[in-house]
């Protein structure tokens, strides 16, 4: 059997993050949408400025699983919460416990830190996830709707 452990990742990982994120876009059907690089990874993610964080989750020493967070806040709650931003677990290691390992993790460092919540999105088709993280206890947040300026309208609204 094999032995699941998570690590805090490093700048050295940054190919195996793009390799994943690239792998997740094309799960999503948006691998056109990915414009990170190595580098961007690497300056994003492990500059001392950065309040983005990984882990990755590996099997026998191999690399199978990454997750990408970063603390927000809750003025209701004056907290901060953990915002997973991505969880990925390559298809031949799925449902070997690695994405349940990936997500138990980050409940340890939200409690650890204190946070009033933990929190993610999951596309609306994406069932085989929502059925996932339902049998977790996690639940839904229908009632919000999420929104994104990108692109020429976020450089609009900047230079109004």
């Amino acid at each position: 059997m094999s032995v699941l452990t998570i690590r805090n990742a490093t700048p050295d990982d940054a190919g195996v993050i793009l390799q994943f994120v690239r792998e997740l876009a094309v799960y999503e059907k948006a691998e056109h949408e990915v414009l990170a690089t190595e580098s961007s990874i690497r300056e994003s993610i492990f500059s001392e400025e950065s309040a983005t964080k990984a882990i990755i989750c590996e099997s026998d020493g191999q690399p199978i699983g990454l997750a990408v967070y970063f603390l927000n806040y809750s003025t209701w709650l004056a907290k901060h919460g953990l915002y997973l931003e991505d969880l990925y677990v390559t298809p031949i290691a799925r449902g070997t416990g690695a994405g349940k390992a990936l997500l138990k993790h980050l409940a340890q460092i939200a409690v650890q830190k204190k946070c009033g919540r933990f929190e993610w999105s999951v596309l609306d088709w994406n069932m085989p996830a929502i059925q996932f993280y339902e049998s977790l206890g996690a639940e839904p947040q229908i009632e919000w709707v999420g929104y994104r300026l990108t692109g020429q309208a976020l450089l609009n609204l900047a230079d109004s």
